[in-house]
């Protein structure tokens, strides 16, 4: 294979989490794009079926509504539809959410619902499919982590502990299943424009901060992670292994 032949997705079909809005429906969007049909998944049916409804004009477009955080239910959902449906090629493990308050008055029960949607769900559904992953000796597992995953600002700490550890689990991810033909890698936005957010985009201040704060100077869009994100998926990236691809207009980069 070579040129754009490795970038090409067609026959492959990917589960993308938390998909029925912001990275991950972009996400979702750009892997039709590339060929790949898409599993879109999060809680609520409702909202699947209408972006399912959008997006099948691209594709092929299922829906798998579970709980991400729910290991016994992931597993269920995951396996079932490898039985009736088919092979999940790719993996994105895009669910996750935000909390911000100063750490010194963080309630400890939204501290423990952070540790559970944004690490736990890496870990149950990156397992289920990763099971029969294995036994196919082939699989693309993409973890979204942040800018958070190598920085921290005020605020934000136990998030930034999550994806810390979402960094690090893609690691531990690829350290144990790259032996069976698996690539396990993560994409760390920066600051993008997007439901999450919106309280920051909306906030003048914090939005003229980032945008001298960046290289780039501006919010990033979230179609501006598909490439990353197509190449992970795809047979450009068979040697790359536990690695976090930062997509952030530089803010990493600089002091």
């Amino acid at each position: 294979m070579s040129g754009l032949k490795l970038f090409d997705l067609s026959g492959k079909r990917a589960l993308v989490t938390g998909s029925s809005q912001g990275i991950g429906y972009a996400l979702a969007r750009g892997l039709l794009a590339a060929g790949a049909s898409v599993i879109l998944n999060g809680r609520d049916p409702a909202k699947l079926a209408v972006a399912a409804e959008t997006l099948s004009a691209g594709g092929e477009v299922h829906t798998l509504a579970f709980d991400a955080t729910d290991h016994a239910a992931v597993k269920s959902a995951v396996d079932g539809f490898e039985a009736e449906t088919g092979a999940i090629d790719i993996l994105v493990n895009n669910a996750g959410m935000q909390f911000r308050t100063p750490l010194e008055d963080y309630p400890a029960d939204m501290f423990a619902k952070l540790l559970e949607t944004n690490i736990s769900t890496v870990f149950n559904v990156g397992q289920a499919v990763a099971n029969h992953m294995i036994k196919r000796s082939e699989g693309k597992i993409i973890n979204i982590a942040s800018v958070q995953t190598a920085l921290a600002r005020p605020g934000i700490a136990p998030y930034t502990a999550t994806k810390g550890a979402v960094g690090n689990l893609t690691k531990g991810m690829a350290t144990d299943w790259a032996k069976y033909g698996l690539q396990i890698n993560a994409i760390a936005p920066g600051y993008f424009d997007t439901p999450l957010n919106e309280a920051l985009v909306n906030d003048p201040e914090f939005s003229s901060w980032l945008e001298n704060r960046t290289p780039a100077g501006r919010w990033g869009n979230v179609d501006e992670l598909v490439g990353a994100c197509i190449f992970l998926s795809s047979a450009a990236s068979s040697f790359v292994n536990g690695h976090t691809l930062y997509v952030d207009g530089g803010i990493t980069a600089s002091l």
